[in-house]
């Protein structure tokens, strides 16, 4: 993971937002190349899940809503995190990633530990139980360390638990409930009347507009709504790099069906394949993904059924995106706090209903992060290392770059520079002199760029070009008047 955050900020993916100043935690911004590849998810799925389909509309909503929205939305009182304090350090934790075991030599229990979920989490409880049994001058066999999150622990058992930032038991508070929104106020007043929120999802903007989209769509169920855009929340303690941030991108579809009992599980199954098969289709690689079914007894009190599709990041196996089956909840929310109707009329079976509602939502920075992890790739090539990206072509940066063989020949720079300039009215592409050739050849490499187009000595004699492939690095020649429609081909399919 520290290997392809140096690169991100290396090459202009990613930097640390207002880093100048010392940086704040939870906060990033996207450079040339970073905002190229967010650009490339985006439009890739909203050409896949909206000008793809016939069924599935697009909006964008506001991040500033009125505050009924979150009020009927169950946000207000609910949309909350359990919160630990360290009363020494003064660091916060979130109390479900906040893990602690009993340790026992011999059966005896000899006191706790703690840690913070995480792959490493295991072995750093283990360590630290070894150190305790050896402070404490115990002999005997060490039993087996347990982790559990620091809510499953009895009020006077928190007391006896550790912090992870201090080792000592009785500096943790109780856990206590922390909202996540960010709170704001619209106008000049600052009092309770000017108070709302930004919005913590983007689903919300969905559904208060369901009924203005019904009206003026010509949408007949079933029919899906779908949103790119900004959300927003005050995690406790974001972590990981882009993967749990404070402002972060969702792309969420609403997709309405009939309320019958026996239909709602077959949209629930195709929207997780279809999902599924998009993320294959981007150039995630298939072994690092897999499918993690919630238990009923986790699920949110509107969700009949939820799924997440998830990824093997270098830090652990996370969720990447969630499928959820919402029933009609948050319609009929709406609806009984508005006072607006949200039913819908099926003139297929002449009656009205609330439709129910199959929820593919998905990070797009979450998306990204999976992405760089899958691409991510270090190679020996005849004894040198070579650092690459795999990125699919159609979510590459850059697309091609384009090269003269040497700078100094000007025959060779005015033909390279021809054919940027007929590329770049179609595809991003990247002109570049400077350097070797092998050197440049990394460099694109390195950014994830899937072709090369070289200008060298025969293509002036028979207007040919070298394009090499990143992945393989084996070269080809073809006409310089077919090298637009091959890029169209390897990068539009």
């Amino acid at each position: 993971m520290d290997e392809i955050i140096s690169l991100c900020k290396r090459r202009g993916f990613i930097f640390q937002s207002s880093e100048i100043y010392g940086g704040i935690n939870g906060f990033y911004d996207y450079g040339p190349l970073g905002v190229e590849l967010r650009k490339n998810i985006k439009d890739a799925w909203w050409k896949d899940m909206v000008h793809g389909r016939e069924d599935i509309v697009g909006q964008d909503s506001s991040i500033i809503m009125h505050p009924g929205v979150w009020k009927a939305s169950g946000h207000v009182d609910s949309f909350s995190d359990p919160m630990v304090d360290c009363r020494e350090s003064k660091l916060r934790y979130r109390a479900d990633h906040l893990l602690w075991a009993a340790v026992l030599v011999d059966g005896e229990i000899i006191g706790y530990v703690s840690t913070l979920e995480g792959p490493e989490a295991q072995a750093d409880a283990e360590k630290k139980a070894s150190t305790l049994k050896r402070r404490k001058g115990k002999r005997g066999e060490l039993g087996p360390i347990e982790l559990k999150t620091f809510p499953e622990a009895s009020p006077d058992l928190q007391a006896l638990i550790p912090s992870p930032a201090t080792g000592k038991p009785g500096s943790l508070t109780p856990p206590r409930e922390f909202n996540m929104m960010f709170q704001t106020h619209v106008g000049a007043m600052r009092d309770e009347s000017a108070l709302t929120y930004l919005r913590p999802e983007t689903a919300q903007g969905i559904f208060a507009n369901f009924r203005s989209v019904v009206d003026t769509a010509r949408v007949k169920i079933p029919f899906g709504i779908a949103q790119i855009g900004k959300a927003f929340r005050n995690e406790i303690t974001p972590r990981n790099f882009i993967f749990r941030s404070r402002e972060f991108e969702q792309m969420e579809i609403e997709y309405f069906i009939p309320p019958e009992e026996d239909l709602w599980q077959k949209y629930f199954r195709d929207w997780i394949e279809i999902r599924l098969n998009w993320h294959k289709s981007i150039g995630l690689r298939e072994d690092l993904l897999g499918k993690e079914v919630h238990a009923a007894e986790k699920l949110a009190h509107y969700a009949r059924a939820c799924t997440d599709i998830t990824f093997e990041f270098p830090f652990g196996c996370q969720e990447l995106e969630g499928i959820a089956a919402r029933g009609n909840y948050d319609l009929a929310q709406h609806q009984k706090h508005s006072g607006k109707s949200m039913e819908y009329f099926d003139e297929s079976r002449r009656e009205k209903y609330i439709p129910h509602v199959i929820e593919p939502s998905l990070g797009v920075d979450r998306t990204l992060l999976a992405l760089l992890c899958s691409a991510y790739t270090v190679e020996e090539v005849q004894g040198e290392t070579r650092n690459l990206l795999k990125f699919h072509p159609r979510i590459a940066p850059i697309k091609a770059a384009v090269f003269p063989l040497l700078k100094n020949k000007p025959d060779l720079v005015a033909m390279a520079r021809r054919i940027y300039r007929d590329l770049r009215g179609r595809h991003h592409v990247f002109y570049d002199q400077a350097g070797a050739i092998g050197r440049r050849y990394r460099r694109m490499d390195e950014a994830g760029t899937p072709f090369c187009i070289t200008v060298d000595f025969e293509s002036i004699d028979d207007d040919t070009v070298t394009i090499r492939h990143r992945d393989s690095m084996a070269q080809i020649r073809i006409h310089r008047a077919e090298v637009a429609d091959y890029l169209d081909e390897k990068v539009l399919g």
